[in-house]
């Protein structure tokens, strides 16, 4: 600990391992730097009047104060990106909405192994961090390690015959998202109506949490929301969220949408991957999709924007401004994949009106 420059990076747990561990892979990275590691919030308080953090990863479950708590006063106190270790989806969407800006999966067995088999995602989580914007969300209006290649959806997707897709009435909605796109789609959804067309979401996030995003935003929501399973039809009035470690493809039988949910390698370093459910839009919907990429770091889901407009879909990207981190709609633009740069209280007006 304590090499200068890089990612300043403080880690709260009181596992006495997790903590080594983590302070022995991120410190390998050149432009990470573990500054200090604490077992609890008090103990970790007092570091942080030493020296404030640019990342902070964060347990739940604590002694002296839990781990929600201390995330809600570092908000208030001086709002910064936080990464959420925990095991339990509903802790995972109460840390989302309290202002974390990223959750990872913490296993209840074989935690050092996890760890160094997940350096790349690790270390890739803290530097997504490190360029998030902690902002609120608009007011909602009423109304040493060896890195994989990185694969492209042509490893998850079957040959296509090239056929394009004639446009019909029927409209699809393919959204994708990565870090801040919890909020950024809690906040699209709940603006949209009862009779909204049908949409499928990727958000990138762990297993078993997604159902618990969807279930949270079923309750909220105009629209059902659910985790999607395979074979399940996209209707209006539903919105389907591709579950965590499998990849999500919209498919056409006839007149009928419906997804596929299968495994595959990771694309893109995702699973699931918004350019494996943007591609799959463009060869199945064509026309009749509307394609959204928000928030989020790196490149996934460009490439699969670009066909999807080359295939006469729509196609949104957020603006930098209402972006927690401005990735993964900047790359989609750079590629010059997208019609229409908006900000995220456009966007489900920019849907409705596109599925008209």
């Amino acid at each position: 600990m304590g090499k200068k420059g890089g990612i300043k990076v403080h880690i709260v747990d009181d596992s006495a391992l997790l903590r080594q561990a983590l302070t022995e892979i991120l410190g390998s990275d050149p432009d990470i730097n573990v500054i200090g590691a604490s077992s609890d919030p008090v103990f970790a308080e007092n570091h942080f009047n030493r020296e404030w953090p640019d990342v902070i990863i964060l347990d739940v479950e604590m002694p002296r104060k839990d781990g929600i708590t201390f995330l809600q006063e570092i908000m208030a106190r001086r709002p910064t990106p936080v990464i959420i270790f925990t095991a339990h989806g509903k802790i995972a969407m109460q840390a989302m909405a309290a202002g974390a800006v990223e959750v990872l999966s913490k296993p209840s067995l074989e935690l050092k192994k996890f760890l160094y088999d997940s350096v790349t995602m690790l270390t890739d989580a803290v530097k997504s961090a490190a360029q998030a914007k902690v902002v609120r969300i608009p007011e909602r209006k009423t109304a040493e390690v060896k890195i994989r290649p990185k694969l492209t959806a042509d490893s998850v997707l079957s040959p296509w015959d090239g056929r394009t897709v004639a446009r019909t009435k029927d409209r699809v909605v393919a959204i994708g998202a990565s870090t801040g796109g919890t909020q950024a789609i809690e906040y699209v959804l709940t603006a949209l109506p009862k009779e909204s067309p049908g949409i499928v979401i990727v958000q990138h996030m762990p297993e078993h949490f997604t159902a618990a995003f969807a279930k949270r935003l079923d309750g909220i929501c105009r629209v059902s929301v659910k985790e999607a399973q395979n074979d399940d039809t996209v209707v209006r009035g539903r919105a389907l969220i591709a579950p965590g470690n499998k990849h999500t493809l919209l498919k056409r039988s006839g007149a009928r949408y419906y997804v596929e949910v299968k495994d595959g390698p990771l694309v893109s370093r995702h699973r699931p991957s918004v350019d494996v459910l943007f591609r799959s839009a463009a060869r199945y919907a064509g026309k009749n999709a509307v394609g959204v990429i928000m928030t989020g770091m790196g490149d996934d889901g460009a490439k699969g924007m670009l066909e999807m407009k080359d295939a006469g879909a729509y196609t949104v990207a957020q603006d930098e401004a209402t972006c927690v981190v401005f990735g993964m709609p900047k790359e989609a633009i750079k590629v010059g994949a997208v019609k229409t740069v908006a900000p995220l209280g456009h966007i489900a007006g920019i849907v409705m009106r596109e599925s008209g």
